[in-house]
């Protein structure tokens, strides 16, 4: 019972990739959309590939604390562990998350990014960066893991490695065309569908069970249920959160806030979720909630052009729901997961400290790791980004030949032609 578990919480998280396309297409401009959509899909090809034939055995392979060394080409049909999970189940229950992380990465290629680059980036860093920092947090070997850091199911893995690289991406390719002003005010660049992005969420929001309670690995002690809860209390706990901070300082309930909010919630308490109580997980989530609004701003102000807000939601909410855990997690829970409590249960800093020596140590190597492969790429490439003419144009034409709304985008060229 436990495989076919891991195998619908597979594909589950494998179905956020849905969420993904329509949340990053309604998030930025129709003459993008197909791009996003296309590029999401060669995504989950790549991280499939590439994951099978190094990035597994670079994670759970025997080799040292820093990184795997064997399990190369995965085909093991025989295996089992002590719970009975087959290891083909585990790989691809592994594998979903790997192809999550690399789609949070393309976030700050959105909109310029040419797909040559984005494409060696992609085999990278599915290759190299994510497999290390899982191996570090997820790997008995890995040395984090030995210092006892607590990553239930990914927060820091998945989503902050995911938002360093599209941070150094986002930095290197520079701001979209009329994004700042001369004196660095910006200027909103709005997305064109917020039914998409919405309808996005919702699906990243079901598919975060397969995410959460897929994590637990059985079904025989029914504990996922008791994730589940914690994950729903947190998503729903970051959408109230944003909406009212963005009301009472703008005077609007804006959409994407809200939006992101319910995200943030999410992201954070993907790595506490088996570790604390329900109103723990309300207050992670209302706190998720508030930072992702007040980074967003703080992006705005560095001139650091996010068009999906994934450092905000993905890079900040995963910081604080990494540390989180070092503040709330019970002893009950940390000793039945295999950790320790934290900070506000008599658990001391001790928790808390690794927590935060993992969020910069991975934050860090992630970041360092994609800049410097990146600017490898840009060397062999003559550069990361499109034309001017092509970010104009769109990326849809410019790299596929063809709009991903091909009547909608024809009218509007009709209507600058005849100047209607």
């Amino acid at each position: 019972m436990n495989n076919v578990w891991l195998t619908v919480a597979a594909i589950l998280v494998l179905f956020m990739q849905g969420g993904f396309i329509l949340l990053e297409a309604g998030s930025t401009r129709m003459k993008n959309a197909g791009h996003i959509a296309g590029k999401t899909i060669f995504t989950v090809g790549i991280a499939s590939l590439v994951f099978w034939a190094v990035g597994y055995g670079f994670i759970y392979g025997d080799g040292n604390a820093i990184i795997g060394l064997s399990n190369f080409f995965f085909g093991d049909f025989t295996s089992f562990d002590a719970e009975g999970t087959t290891g083909a189940v585990d790989f691809f229950f592994q594998l979903t998350f790997a192809a999550i992380a690399l789609t949070i990465a393309f976030g700050g290629f959105a909109e310029r990014g040419k797909l040559a680059a984005y494409v060696l980036f992609a085999v990278l860093f599915s290759a190299l960066v994510y497999p290390i920092v899982a191996h570090w947090i997820w790997s008995e070997q890995g040395w984090l893991s030995e210092l006892g850091k607590q990553d239930f199911a990914g927060s820091t893995v998945v989503h902050l490695t995911g938002a360093m690289a599209a941070l150094a991406a986002t930095i290197l390719l520079k701001p979209r065309l009329g994004r700042f002003n001369k004196d660095g005010s910006p200027n909103e660049i709005y997305g064109h569908n917020q039914v998409f992005t919405a309808l996005g969420v919702l699906i990243l929001w079901v598919g975060w069970f397969g995410f959460n309670a897929g994590s637990t690995g059985g079904v025989a002690d029914g504990f996922f249920g008791y994730v589940a809860l914690n994950t729903q209390l947190a998503a729903g706990a970051g959408a109230i959160a944003a909406f009212f901070i963005v009301y009472a300082v703008t005077g609007k309930s804006d959409v994407p806030t809200m939006l992101n909010g319910a995200l943030a919630g999410l992201v954070a308490i993907t790595a506490s979720c088996a570790f604390v109580a329900p109103w723990a997980a309300v207050i992670i989530g209302i706190i998720g909630g508030l930072i992702v609004f007040f980074s967003m701003k703080m992006f705005d102000k560095a001139r650091i052009d996010d068009p999906i807000f994934a450092l905000s939601v993905h890079g900040v909410a995963g910081v604080w729901g990494t540390i989180s855990t070092g503040f709330f997690a019970t002893p009950e829970l940390a000793d039945m997961n295999g950790g320790s409590a934290g900070l506000f249960y008599g658990g001391g800093f001790s928790q808390l400290g690794v927590q935060v020596i993992s969020v910069a140590a991975c934050g860090a190597f992630a970041f360092i790791a994609s800049y410097v492969i990146l600017l490898g790429i840009k060397a062999v490439l003559g550069g990361l980004r499109v034309t001017e003419e092509e970010e104009i144009m769109g990326l849809d034409i410019s790299e596929h030949g063809s709009y991903g709304y091909p009547e909608s985008m024809q009218e509007q060229l009709d209507k600058k032609k005849t100047g209607a």
